[in-house]
């Protein structure tokens, strides 16, 4: 009798942790619908923004943990171009994102890889995405991340579920999200040249060379992410990957 409970007992522990793990996921997808995150947001930034170099450190921090729980990544990319700059900006989210994504890829591979897999099924196209990283490796999820096929947080945690080494994912997910990263933060960065017009700390559409500069900037951004996802959806469908993604 007292074998039978001592054997029951690991699986009692594990019911429990998946109850838990369930109640946290719920409980924050309650507080993103209910609660005014986005205005919380701006608040934040606007906190961060006082604290000089030093706001790079905590909001890089906040993109990780805003990575990990599935906080839209779009929002907190054209926030770091609007409070740091293109280039500073763009280093802030580049790091932060990569890291983010491999706490959530680390997290389904060896603490929560049961409750990820049971979600993977709710998506069909990545029984093909499996199979193609496991012929190919840490190049498909960079093919990936240039042409998503599925969305940013989610794939990170289904990434794990994967044949691809630790390491060849990582390097993979820095370079293949860095164009969209350089685009979303030029929108940050636009977006502060449009406040500062508005409110008058700067003159209101000049210098003319300044704006021109980062209007041709924008449109050399767009076209240059736009070429590199057309190459990366070629080299999927290649791969038989983009066709069963879609």
């Amino acid at each position: 009798m007292a074998d039978r409970s001592a054997e029951n007992e690991p699986k009692r522990v594990s019911y429990w942790k998946w109850i838990g793990f369930g109640a946290i996921i719920v409980a924050l997808f309650v507080v993103w619908r209910i609660l005014p995150m986005e205005q919380w947001l701006a608040t934040f930034n606007a906190w961060v923004a006082g604290l000089g170099m030093a706001g790079m450190v905590v909001y890089g921090l906040f993109y990780v943990v805003a990575t990990v729980l599935f906080v839209p990544g779009s929002i907190v990319t054209i926030g770091s171009g609007f409070l740091f700059g293109l280039g500073w900006g763009t280093l802030v989210v580049s790091i932060s994102a990569t890291s983010g994504a491999s706490l959530s890829f680390l997290i389904a591979r060896y603490i929560a890889r049961k409750h990820v897999a049971e979600k993977a099924r709710a998506y069909p196209k990545f029984n093909a995405i499996d199979r193609a990283i496991g012929q190919q490796g840490g190049k498909i999820v960079g093919l990936l991340r240039l042409s998503p096929a599925l969305p940013f947080s989610l794939s990170n945690y289904l990434f794990g579920l994967t044949a691809v080494k630790f390491w060849a994912y990582v390097v993979a997910t820095w370079v293949g999200t860095l164009p969209g990263t350089v685009l979303y933060v030029y929108f940050g960065v636009l977006g502060k040249a449009g406040v500062n017009a508005a409110t008058g700390t700067s003159a209101p559409f000049g210098s003319s060379g300044q704006y021109l500069l980062l209007a041709v900037g924008l449109i050399a951004t767009v076209v240059a992410t736009v070429f590199v996802t057309r190459i990366a959806k070629k080299a999927l469908k290649e791969a038989a990957v983009e066709g069963q993604a879609q």
